[in-house]
């Protein structure tokens, strides 16, 4: 026998073909996603920030400052009548905080690390960040990075420096005593002037600026490892394909038209010579 279609069975398949065209729906919109696109549309552009790492970022006067805001004053013109919200945290929260899509692209000072290359879009560099030490002016037993032996050193909490910090005492006859870590540099290069720590251990233009703004109270003896740079970061899908090609291409631009060399004298006191792209990272082979 057959059954009758029954007027109970429409609504079922009403909502059934409504479900599959919302599934169609949503299907189509996740796969056109474009991050750069929504900032267009929204007329804000999200980024963090740590804006206690000068030069590069620091607060003077309630505003954010320094060589990465100078940088981003020659970008948002490209981005006509979107504006440019800078979330400022510790760095320990910067790169967790773009997985979880807090804000759209990270604006600070990213060592790029092979990890990180792999876990995150790495933009083109914006800086040079090899490893240095740093000491007290007046401290004459330390004069080049090897002669942090047996010395506490200091370096920021979670940072790539640290890292740097920890396989070079390794390579050394002797390691050094003690680490000590901080939330922050600015706390590390208070802990050396006073003495609790011996040397510092930063990227080369961080501490050129701290002797440069102190030079009674601190000196660099040197740099350590193979040459590294500063990048910012982006989510490494889809999505955010185009925002990332977008910020590449303005650093690129801004690096081949001479800006970002005026803006390392500005903050630097000197230029760097930097690559178009990140090198591939080393392999482990």
């Amino acid at each position: 026998m057959t059954r009758p279609f029954t007027a109970s069975i429409i609504p079922r398949l009403a909502f059934t073909a409504s479900g599959i065209l919302l599934t169609a729906t949503l299907g189509m919109t996740t796969a056109h996603a474009d991050l750069l696109e929504d900032i267009k549309d929204e007329g804000v552009f999200t980024v963090g920030t740590e804006a206690r790492f000068a030069p590069f970022e620091f607060v003077e006067d309630g505003e954010i400052v320094g060589y990465s805001a100078d940088i981003m004053a020659e970008i948002m013109p490209e981005l006509d009548g979107v504006e440019l919200d800078r979330k400022d945290l510790p760095w320990q929260g910067i790169l967790p905080g773009l997985e979880r899509e807090q804000f759209d692209y990270v604006v600070t000072s990213v060592t790029a690390t092979p990890e990180r290359m792999e876990r995150f879009h790495l933009s083109a560099p914006i800086a040079d960040a090899t490893m240095a030490v740093m000491t007290r002016a007046g401290d004459d037993s330390v004069e080049s990075p090897e002669d942090i032996a047996g010395k506490v050193a200091g370096a920021q909490a979670g940072s790539a420096q640290l890292d740097a910090l920890e396989a070079y005492s390794e390579s050394l006859d002797e390691s050094v005593a003690a680490i000590e870590t901080y939330t922050s540099v600015d706390e590390a290069y208070a802990d050396l002037g006073n003495g609790r720590v011996d040397v510092v251990i930063n990227s080369l233009p961080n501490l050129m600026e701290a002797a440069r703004t102190r030079p009674d109270t601190f000196k660099v003896v040197g740099t350590f490892g193979d040459p590294v740079y500063f990048s910012w970061a982006g989510r490494d899908n889809e999505a955010s394909a185009s925002l990332n090609t977008f910020m590449d291409e303005q650093i690129q631009r801004l690096n081949e038209n001479g800006t970002l060399a005026e803006l390392q004298e500005k903050w630097f006191g000197d230029t760097m010579e930097l690559p178009m792209e990140l090198p591939a990272p080393a392999s482990n082979e």
